[in-house]
């Protein structure tokens, strides 16, 4: 009788590898970041015009009308890091959210391991994340900020935020594939967390409540550590607010979250054939 399971690719490094797997990602990444550009005129320019158009109606609006400058060191710098690593962390969600689905005939067609789908979701996004920090290095340069030995932290911050990026990314693409209600529930949750999140306003400006439990948000706490290596001064950071072991209590909602989405991702991962 002949078999009716799915083929695997033997050709290269073992199946199952750590480079076959590596391999994989590096494919299905690649060609992902090509398609996402194929056929535009301006190409990797719109990763730049995104953050940037934002930036400036949001400079206009809150910084001049309301203001908010005032306090605030290199208000400016600190609103474009805040977006620019919002659409970082925004982008991935909402591109591996649905790729399961779309990748649907590679899911009943080959046999690899299925979070490698929404993983290369996430490095695309993260090639775009690199074009946009170089934008964002070219403002820092602008505003006269040197270089000191504390940048030398915004790589483990930046790999803490993709961390948690890739988390929420693997539960919401493991959850689009049974209730497709997901992509809804996401559009109103994330609003919510961009204007409850300190990304155009000091975290001062949020009740003395709330203050310390927006930290409980890794993305929060990430935001507010690169800007205070980049910009120094007086911005909020999680152990202002939680003390000196603060960021023990973000790094463990990060571990929950991330352990959540992988045993939520093994356990229907079975079906994932089926569903789509």
């Amino acid at each position: 009788m002949r078999s009716t399971a799915p083929a695997a690719v033997h050709s290269g490094p073992r199946a199952g590898g750590l480079a076959y797997r590596a391999r994989v990602l590096a494919v299905i990444a690649g060609s992902e970041f090509k398609q996402k550009y194929a056929g535009s005129a301006l190409g990797y320019v719109w990763t730049l015009l995104k953050p940037l158009s934002l930036f400036a109606v949001l400079y206009v609006v809150f910084g001049r009308f309301f203001k908010l400058t005032v306090g605030i060191d290199h208000y400016p710098l600190y609103l474009l890091i805040g977006l620019v690593l919002w659409y970082f962390f925004s982008d991935g969600t909402w591109v591996a959210m649905p790729s399961i689905v779309s990748q649907a005939s590679l899911v009943q067609k080959l046999a690899f391991p299925r979070l490698l789908i929404p993983a290369s979701a996430t490095v695309t996004v993260a090639m775009t994340f690199a074009v946009n920090l170089v934008a964002l290095a070219a403002f820092v340069a602008g505003n006269r900020i040197l270089p000191r030995a504390e940048w030398l932290a915004l790589l483990p911050l930046f790999v803490e935020l993709y961390i948690f990026m890739f988390a929420v990314s693997v539960l919401l693409a493991t959850l689009f594939v049974r209730f497709r209600d997901t992509g809804q529930i996401w559009e109103l949750a994330s609003t919510l967390l961009f204007w409850t999140s300190p990304i155009i306003y000091p975290v001062e400006f949020l009740p003395p409540w709330a203050q310390p439990v927006v930290f409980l948000n890794p993305f929060v706490q990430a935001m507010q550590d690169v800007r205070a290596v980049i910009i120094g001064g007086d911005v909020t950071t999680v152990t202002d607010e939680l003390g000196a072991f603060g960021h023990a209590v973000p790094l463990g909602v990060l571990a929950l979250t991330l352990a959540f989405a992988l045993l939520l991702f093994r356990r229907e991962e079975r079906s994932f054939a089926e569903r789509i």
